[in-house]
């Protein structure tokens, strides 16, 4: 049997040595050790190769926009939006299309093959929605690109949300968004919970909702969107995005509140540099984290996943489209600092996130898309203690990135010429 590509002697995430034969876009064979030929080989002798990584959270028509047309001085979410309603009227589409299309340039480089971008319906001249249109099918052949219709200003509380959002679905953002928390009051926050699930009960579509992003402990807007998960047959299709007011609910209502969200199947995304850096601002000491309650929900049976958010935007100051930063920084402030818990936090940004977006082709297995990634690490937990160089990316069967790995050599007397930051760590007892 012959191949287009192999991968070999890759170690992949359960410890396994193996060569990868890839066929077109698929993979066609993971054993290993392969007797064949093929038209390309990749030499990834003892490094980690991962399905790619996954990014179910993010604001595309906002980023690389950092600066423009101010800094938000005081860092809060609420400033972040006043920015982003004055850098509105700014935008061109080509500017817009021109930013994301360069941060999808950065995410393939970083072996993040898939993302979830919430797109603000609250211009009239839904010229973001336009612009992420052309992007998504522009990036189609080697990244995943969703859409998500997200009414910034208020699904009631913007005058022409509404309608505008019902305009961007129709032109083919593909999940509907919301943003209850910035309603004018908590009654129409939870209106419009309703209405927009409704939305897309009625055209058989997903929904990913900003829900209760503050650190207001009786913002309970994902209550009525696990409920109406219930009452609309959505279970699967629905996500609540930063939940950050779960981290100061009264516990008792979270005992209730953590089977509820199991129950309705409905899945979760904090974004933990972000969160980390937005809540909280009004807090003196001691802060609160911001996060929501991570290893609680995932010890109810709730999928939950880690999502980039920001970068280089009015809310958010840095960022690299790197993955494993997020995931980094989310292990710390959950403190998930088990063996078992960070191989978790790698396989959120990677496998679970693919499967809050429904992306069903991904995944390392004989049969799926072959888009794979090649760390320079030996297994996941040093991914993540190194935020490990991606060595080589592979979208549906071709190398799209890679580079040489970089050593740092040593001029002290009597000590190692170079210096090798990979590990080999003892077995967990």
């Amino acid at each position: 049997m012959s191949f287009d590509l192999i991968l070999r002697g890759g170690i992949l995430p359960d410890g396994q040595t193996a060569d990868i034969g890839i066929k077109g876009d698929r993979i066609a064979a993971i054993e290993p050790k392969l007797a064949a030929e093929a038209r390309e080989i990749v030499d990834a002798t003892g490094n980690l190769v991962s399905q790619p990584f996954v990014d179910p959270h993010f604001h595309m028509d906002a980023t690389l926009s950092y600066g423009l047309p101010r800094i938000n001085v005081s860092g809060t979410l609420l400033e972040g939006i006043v920015l982003w309603g004055e850098l509105k009227p700014l935008l061109t589409h080509e500017a817009v299309k021109e930013r994301a299309l360069a941060y999808c340039d950065w995410a393939v480089s970083m072996g993040l093959l898939a993302i979830r971008s919430h797109v603000d319906t609250c211009d009239d001249r839904l010229l973001a929605v336009e612009a992420l249109l052309e992007v998504k099918k522009e990036v189609a052949p080697y990244l995943d690109l969703q859409l998500v219709a997200f009414p910034q200003d208020g699904f009631y509380r913007s005058p022409t949300a509404r309608d505008n959002t019902i305009r961007a679905l129709d032109m083919g953002v593909e999940i509907v968004g919301g943003i209850p928390h910035f309603e004018r009051t908590m009654a129409d926050g939870t209106r419009s919970v309703t209405e927009l699930c409704e939305i897309a009960a009625e055209r058989g579509l997903m929904v990913d909702m900003h829900c209760d992003e503050t650190d207001d402990p009786l913002s309970r807007h994902i209550e009525q969107l696990a409920y109406e998960t219930q009452r609309l047959g959505l279970q699967g299709r629905v996500n609540g995005s930063h939940l950050t007011s779960m981290h100061s609910m009264d516990n008792y209502y979270v005992s209730k509140l953590l089977p509820l969200i199991a129950e309705a199947g409905v899945s979760a995304c904090p974004n933990p540099l972000i969160n980390i850096v937005i809540q909280g601002r009004h807090d003196t000491y001691p802060k609160r984290r911001g996060m929501t309650r991570v290893p609680e929900m995932l010890k109810a049976g709730i999928k939950v996943g880690f999502g980039q958010d920001c970068v280089l935007d009015p809310w958010y100051p840095l960022g690299t489209a790197d993955m494993l930063d997020v995931a980094f920084m989310g292990l710390h402030v959950a403190q998930m600092t088990s063996p078992a818990d960070m191989r978790q936090c790698f396989d959120m940004v990677t496998k679970t996130n693919a499967e809050i977006m429904g992306l069903e082709h991904l995944g390392l297995e004989v049969g799926k898309a072959a888009s794979l990634v090649v760390l320079d690490a030996g297994n996941p937990v040093e991914a993540l203690r190194l935020r490990a160089e991606r060595l080589c990316v592979i979208s549906r069967g071709k190398v799209v990135a890679s580079r040489d790995k970089r050593e740092t050599k040593l001029s002290l007397a009597g000590r190692p010429a170079t210096i090798n930051r990979r590990h080999r760590a003892p077995a967990p007892q």
